[in-house]
């Protein structure tokens, strides 16, 4: 890979990658930080990456990056100041984008990336399993698992509307 294929790739991924950190971390700041290190690392790494193969690389990189911060904010969360309400659902909402940006946050964090990856961005399960190291059935059971989950907590849309 050289200078001028780094820069497309810059182009052409960024924003993605961007979308897909935010949707899982709901923090811009810490998103673009990802991204940025991704790309850094990508640079470090420029000689030994097909052009190819770029953008599996830069997922890959930023979902291992995030999965790292969430691993190190968790180890600092207090467990034990959990506010029950915060996990229950009894309202009804007419906001259906705000519904689905509620029941991602109740997945866990394999299940929102798996989920994000394949419907949000349209990775193939290959893809998918291949950016998370994980089999490509154990992708598809954490997809069935979060929709599934995102089903029970969402209930029928016509509720919602």
């Amino acid at each position: 890979m050289n200078t001028v294929e780094y820069n497309k790739s810059v182009d052409k991924y960024a924003d993605g990658m961007f979308r897909f950190i935010l949707k899982n971390i709901k923090d811009e700041d810490k998103a673009r930080d990802i991204v940025q290190d991704s790309f850094e690392k990508l640079w470090r790494n420029i000689e030994n990456v097909n052009y190819q193969k770029v953008k599996s690389y830069l997922f890959t990189t930023a979902y291992h990056t995030m999965i790292d911060l969430i691993r190190k904010e968790k180890r600092k969360e207090d467990f034990e100041n959990v506010d029950v309400k915060e996990y229950s659902h009894s309202e009804q909402y007419s906001d259906l984008k705000e519904v689905l940006n509620i029941a991602l946050e109740k997945l866990s964090d394999i299940q929102r990336s798996v989920i994000l990856l394949r419907d949000y961005e349209g990775y193939s399960y290959a893809e998918i399993a291949k950016i998370t190291d994980l089999s490509e059935s154990q992708v598809k059971v954490y997809i069935y698992r979060a929709r599934k989950n995102l089903k029970s907590f969402i209930g029928s849309i016509e509720t919602l509307v």
